[in-house]
């Protein structure tokens, strides 16, 4: 769900509100004169709270991505991947009768790589991936190139 923090920046909450949230935030270019766009992605539960910055170019597709599930809405076969530029966050979507299943994963930047978080998210297939689509892609678009 695409919402706004206290400064007006918009940020996206994803999945079922409850005891596990995952948050994209914050969106940033670092570098005025590049596409490089970077996001924090934050993973909080009743475990605590992950978090690392994501590195994309231009959201390397993430919402086109998604647009994709939501187009497929009958169904496909096995599983469709996502990963941002260096790899910090990959997606992985499983379609189930009527939903979509992505798992989030949040990945320590190499070269250390030393841990790795998943969660899994489960949305309705059509209609609810295409706004969860756009809202990844609103949230990509606030930040001027």
């Amino acid at each position: 769900m695409l919402d706004y923090d206290d400064s007006g920046r918009p940020l996206v909450r994803i999945g079922a509100p409850g005891p596990a949230r995952l948050l994209l935030l914050e969106p940033t270019r670092p570098f005025e004169d590049e596409p490089t766009l970077d996001f924090l992605v934050r993973a909080c539960g009743p475990w605590g709270t992950v978090e690392t910055s994501v590195q994309t170019w231009d959201g390397d597709g993430v919402g086109t991505f998604l647009a994709s599930l939501a187009e497929d809405f009958r169904g496909w076969d096995g599983v469709r991947t996502w990963h941002s530029l260096c790899y910090d966050l990959t997606l992985s979507a499983v379609h189930s009768g009527s939903h979509v299943e992505l798992t989030w994963g949040i990945h320590d930047r190499a070269p250390s790589e030393q841990w790795h978080f998943e969660i899994t998210t489960v949305h309705a297939a059509g209609e609810d991936m295409r706004n969860f689509a756009a809202e990844i892609d609103t949230l990509i678009a606030s930040v001027a190139k």
